[in-house]
């Protein structure tokens, strides 16, 4: 309202804008109320006995009613008239009003609470009682079997189930036993994620309980599309602006790399722009990255990528090694190396050879490389967010073929390496599958069949693989091997071991119990099953060899009847005749009956028979 323009001239001002709306019986109360308390001996008129049944009910908690409160307002704003409180301004009445119904409130507030502190004790134990999970009767059971249920309830069950499997001594329903909630759990994320038992098993087994729902969960969302530069052709702050111009949103993958970029939403194709057509990046996930980052290939080495396709490693390890040396990028697949070419053309690779061989006979074909890549092909169970038909798709028989796969592409790994490099002997193991049977179980195989120990693989992060697990007892170096998972690491299930070769010899395991283990020189051009069946051959060569002694002694007896024979129809002369050829080939044609007359027993016990005859005569 602002101030009075004359102070000399003092004006009586009323009641604020909230009291002057209040009119009526608080005006005719007033001039009976002396104090709150007093209420009860000065209201004599019956008009007001509603009033007073309502102070009855709020006796205990000294609360006034809004009719009352008004009146007393009045009469406090008439007493500071009376004063000469002319200059306060109808801003400090309304607050004065706000702060007496705060404090009114407050009143009401511990009122209703000291009334209902009873009704709030059974409301807890009821609602304790409501939220305690319990298992579904045989009855229910059935109910649902007949009738689907919801997903919605599903997955509350879930959480349940969980938090009651944590905690289960405090949390359990009384006579039920742990694998009846357990078996319960394995029905609903069968159910609510879609998964086959068989792999739900697999994963309870690898994760702890709490931990599984969140990797359920993390391969339901798709992972970031992320990017690799080619710091052939540019560098990863000018590839981001340039992006950046078209409308990409990224950002930098993270600290463990120097050339990644995670992409999170882009108004253009990012697998069609201009940079990409003309090899500034590669669209290649995070997980791809580890793998040749453990590698860590040197300029000037001799590098094998015996799993080649797509290109986006072996491309990499050309980017790091800047196009010097020479890498052999094999495939088994002849149509997936359609696009390792194409990668290696549009990228600007000079330094790569592609072949196409299996990998298990490829020391047949060339080995002494300094560092190999392994990118074994598995049952991609870290993937499933890529290829959900993995869910329902694989089973125990799956698992075991590639686990038989992946210990032979090892071992030939680890025999195309040669152990005398001076700046490599490393072999890079990766699988794209969380189970322990395609990863640990593999690289322990590898550890006992030859000269390799486990190195660090140079990554910040990741878990430690698995020394033991359930049944299987691992070396204790595995724990230097890495794990990686979607719901921790936000990129795909992988697993990376580094081992280095220090010896080309190859173990065998000997024919006999007791001898200890031989030894085979690891000859290049030959694969090491040929090797060792050539060690395992020796004893037998032994063995013929005495019979070729007791045989050569047999044809000497025998001689000389054939001889008394034959004299008088050929001469010594004709025996001269025919070229050295002729006498190679008869030479070769006599070794074999020789050799067929050695193998078996029965042969071997009649020529015995024939030598004692002769020895009768």
């Amino acid at each position: 309202m602002g101030r009075k323009l004359d102070p000399t001239n003092k004006v009586k001002r009323g009641p604020g804008k909230k009291a002057r709306k209040q009119k009526g019986a608080e005006v005719e109360l007033a001039k009976f109320i002396t104090d709150g308390k007093d209420l009860f001996v000065f209201c004599p008129l019956l008009v007001y006995e509603s009033i007073v049944v309502c102070k009855k009910i709020f006796f205990f908690s000294n609360q006034l009613l809004p009719i009352e409160r008004a009146a007393k307002k009045e009469k406090k704003q008439k007493k500071l008239m009376d004063l000469g409180s002319e200059d306060d301004d109808d801003d400090e009445e309304e607050e004065e009003e706000e702060e007496e119904e705060q404090e009114d409130d407050g009143d009401e507030k511990e009122e209703h609470q000291d009334e209902d502190m009873d009704e709030d004790g059974t409301l807890e134990t009821n609602t304790d009682d409501v939220d305690r999970f319990r298992l579904p009767d045989p009855e229910e059971s059935e109910k649902e079997g007949m009738l689907s249920l919801d997903l919605k309830t599903i997955h509350q069950r879930i959480k349940d189930n969980v938090d009651v499997l944590c905690n289960f001594s405090a949390k359990r329903e009384e006579g039920k036993a742990r694998g009846d909630y357990v078996s319960l759990l394995k029905k609903d994320l069968c159910t609510y994620y879609s998964y086959n038992s068989f792999l739900i098993d697999k994963l309870m087994e690898l994760f702890p309980l709490s931990e599984l729902v969140d990797f359920l969960e993390a391969n339901e969302i798709q992972r970031p599309v992320t990017i690799r530069t080619n710091t052939l052709k540019t560098r990863r702050r000018d590839l981001a602006q340039a992006l950046i111009n078209r409308g990409v949103n990224l950002d930098p993958i993270g600290k463990w790399s120097k050339v990644g970029l995670v992409i999170y939403d882009s108004s253009v194709p990012v697998g069609a722009t201009p940079e990409y057509l003309a090899g500034h990046y590669m669209l290649q996930g995070a997980s791809s990255f580890l793998p040749v980052m453990a590698l860590s290939p040197q300029e000037g080495e001799m590098v094998l990528d015996m799993s080649s396709a797509p290109g986006g490693k072996t491309t990499y390890i050309a980017q790091l090694m800047r196009n010097t040396g020479v890498i052999v990028a094999n495939d088994a697949n002849s149509e997936r190396l359609k696009s390792v070419v194409g990668n290696i053309h549009r990228l600007g690779v000079t330094n790569t050879v592609v072949c196409n061989y299996d990998g298990r006979q490829f020391p047949k074909v060339m080995g002494g490389f300094d560092r190999v890549l392994l990118d074994a092909p598995c049952s991609g169970t870290g993937v499933i967010a890529k290829d959900p038909a993995v869910k329902t798709s694989k089973d125990e028989a799956d698992i075991l073929r590639s686990a038989h796969l992946q210990k032979e592409l090892i071992l030939s790994a680890i025999d195309s390496v040669n152990a005398e490099s001076p700046s490599g002997g490393y072999v890079v193991y990766c699988t794209c599958s969380i189970t322990v049977e395609e990863n640990e179980w593999v690289v322990d195989y590898a550890l006992k069949k030859r000269n390799v120990k486990l190195v660090p693989t140079g990554l910040d992060f990741g878990k430690e693989g698995f020394t033991n697990f359930k049944q299987f007892r691992f070396h204790p170096s595995l724990k230097l091997t890495r794990r990686f998972y979607p719901h921790s690491h936000n990129m795909d299930g992988f697993f990376v071991a580094k081992l280095k070769k220090f010896s080309n010899v190859v173990p065998t395991v000997p024919a006999e119990k007791g001898e200890g283990f031989s030894y085979v020189s690891f000859v290049p051009g030959i694969s090491t099953v040929q090797q060792e069946n050539k060690s395992k051959s020796g004893p037998k060569k032994a063995k013929i060899a005495k019979m070729d002694g007791e045989g050569v002694k047999a044809a000497g007896v025998k001689k000389p009847t054939v001889k008394a024979d034959v004299k008088n129809e050929a001469p010594k002369s004709d025996k001269n005749e025919g070229s050295r050829f002729e006498k190679k080939q008869a030479k070769k044609r006599k070794k074999p009956t020789i050799v067929k007359k050695r193998l078996g027993k029965n042969k071997f016990q009649k020529l015995k028979t024939m030598l004692k005859k002769h020895e009768r005569e």
